[in-house]
């Protein structure tokens, strides 16, 4: 990340994000990592319809809306392959200099180096598949 808060993002992503969205993406944060996500627009359209739906007195759903929605940001990549990313995005974060991009299948992960190799040193010492009852069902399924 730059000094001005622009990420670059990879050069064999940017052909497809041009088509696909025409370079716009909706950058939000991650209510359970300091991290942010990174969404192309289309894909963040629908998810944005689903968390508005969600009932209005129903006091989690409501938080989530405002944490989610309330961070949505829509900005476009540049003729570089740049994103600015909004400094109060940065700072929930903790973004500097190095960042790192962990695909997500419909989405991207934006994360300080720290903060990745931090939690993914944790994940990986907290996972212990030894017992079966501890792998949801849905992940029993998957043949990796």
């Amino acid at each position: 990340m730059d000094d001005k808060g622009r990420m670059a993002m990879p050069a064999r992503y940017r052909e497809g994000i041009v088509e696909y969205s025409g370079g716009k993406v909706v950058i939000t944060i991650d209510i359970e990592e300091r991290c942010l996500l990174l969404y192309l627009l289309p894909d963040w359209e629908p998810i944005e319809k689903k968390l508005s739906a969600l009932p209005s007195f129903n006091k989690m759903a409501r938080r989530v809306q405002r944490l989610i929605i309330g961070h949505a940001t829509e900005v476009e990549m540049d003729t570089n392959g740049r994103f600015m990313i909004p400094a109060p995005l940065r700072q929930y974060a903790v973004l500097e200099k190095r960042i790192v991009l962990v695909g997500q299948g419909n989405k991207f992960e934006i994360w300080s180096q720290n903060n990745w190799q931090s939690s993914r040193e944790t994940w990986l010492e907290e996972t212990s598949f030894e017992a079966e009852e501890a792998i949801p069902e849905d992940l029993r399924s998957i043949s990796l």
